[in-house]
């Protein structure tokens, strides 16, 4: 990989320890790559942030780290394993919480934006087309690379880091025009009922692994590419989608090569896909129901509140969780307040990083994303209940 004098100068550890370690792990990572050069970015997104995901060598490694270190570019954070403010409320143990804020600490002396969201890009942290950036959360990526037009691998905590500290990336896969071409065709044929997108992002994740599906037959809205490309990257490893008219590289002209293979995706594979997030048939034995994998939207909170307005919350109904981000929260005064009187609005965090197993064994929720990790053993270890959001909110008013 070609580095210019000034990379190499830092690579010397002229830029002090913190940029010099940088420039090795990205150095690094471009020559196994086949990388040509390092491309400069406009932003970092960072994972690696909850204590239950990095645990205590994660805490360590941060805390020496941020002691040589600082960004160089805006930077911001993934959701971390609370609410600051409400995670008694959650239920989140002490010390874990106690971790919990020696983890952001550490990130903020680094001059990283203590955001804790996995939707920047509904709170104004969007890059333009073709801009090269380096993101970590999956849905961020997906998001980024399909919905924005802007340029991304899926990268790890520590590389992300590296970029945000040095301000380049290396320039290969996603970064490459000729990469981003699709190498699959998705043909949708809902039939009369409307598209589930977490089940058909799950579905297509499953059977296409980590190819660029390109989709013919849907016109998903904003929200909705937000769900088809987080679940999508949960169930595989898709980081980039194109679908026909509505993404900005399809708009532009970019189309599928003739003859290219894929699926065909009618109402009985969707149908499938939906029964087989669900874990648990038994809505009343139902502890929690979580929305907001990814965080919601001003809308979707919106569309919570409207289903809520003038109902009676019933006397047995279980915990309620929306997850979303300081920004939108403050957004939606009025939605918040009417879902208040049900459950809670948490920010800075999700069902997923969150301990959740310390409060719940039976999770509900609308997210192909969170439907997908909840059940993991080694992660959650919750029974799950996978339904729309109508179906979800309805458990918990007075008929």
């Amino acid at each position: 990989m070609l580095i210019t004098d000034e990379e190499q100068s830092i690579l010397d550890g002229e830029g002090g320890e913190g940029r010099q370690w940088a420039m090795e792990l990205l150095v690094g990572l471009g020559n196994i790559f086949g990388a040509e050069d390092l491309v400069p970015i406009g932003s970092a997104q960072l994972a690696g942030v909850s204590y239950k995901t990095i645990g205590e060598a994660g805490l360590n490694w941060l805390r020496d780290i941020s002691r040589i270190s600082v960004v160089s570019v805006p930077s911001m954070l993934n959701p971390a394993g609370m609410d600051p403010n409400r995670w008694e409320e959650m239920g989140v143990p002490e010390a874990f919480a106690a971790k919990q804020r020696s983890i952001l600490r550490a990130y903020n002396r680094m001059g990283v934006e203590l955001t804790c969201t996995c939707t920047p890009y509904l709170i104004g942290r969007s890059p333009a087309f073709g801009e090269h950036v380096a993101w970590s959360e999956s849905n961020a990526v997906s998001y980024c690379n399909s919905v924005l037009g802007a340029r991304t691998n899926r990268e790890g905590g520590p590389s992300a880091l590296a970029a945000a500290i040095v301000g380049k990336t290396p320039r290969y896969g996603l970064h490459m025009p000729r990469n981003r071409v699709p190498t699959a065709v998705v043909r949708v044929d809902p039939g009369e009922t409307n598209v589930d997108y977490g089940a058909l992002g799950v579905l297509v994740g499953r059977e296409l692994g980590n190819a660029i599906p390109y989709f013919h037959g849907i016109r998903p809205t904003q929200d909705e590419l937000k769900t088809l490309g987080a679940a999508m990257a949960a169930s595989g490893a898709i980081p980039l989608f194109h679908v026909t008219d509505i993404t900005p590289e399809a708009k532009a002209g970019l189309a599928p090569e003739p003859g290219l293979e894929g699926l065909s995706v009618g109402p009985e594979q969707l149908a499938d896909a939906t029964r087989s997030l669900s874990t648990t048939i038994k809505e009343q034995d139902v502890d929690l129901i979580t929305l907001g994998c990814p965080h919601l939207s001003i809308d979707e909170l919106e569309e919570v509140a409207e289903f809520l307005r003038g109902k009676r919350k019933r006397a047995d109904a279980p915990d309620l969780w929306l997850c979303t981000s300081k920004e939108v929260r403050k957004r939606a005064p009025e939605a918040v307040k009417i879902i208040e009187e049900f459950g809670k609005v948490l920010v800075d965090t999700c069902m997923v990083v969150a301990p959740i197993e310390e409060v719940a064994s039976i999770t509900a929720t609308n997210s192909g994303k969170a439907a997908t990790y909840l059940p993991l053993d080694a992660f959650c270890s919750q029974k799950v209940l996978y339904r729309s959001t109508p179906m979800l909110l309805s458990l918990m008013v007075e008929e």
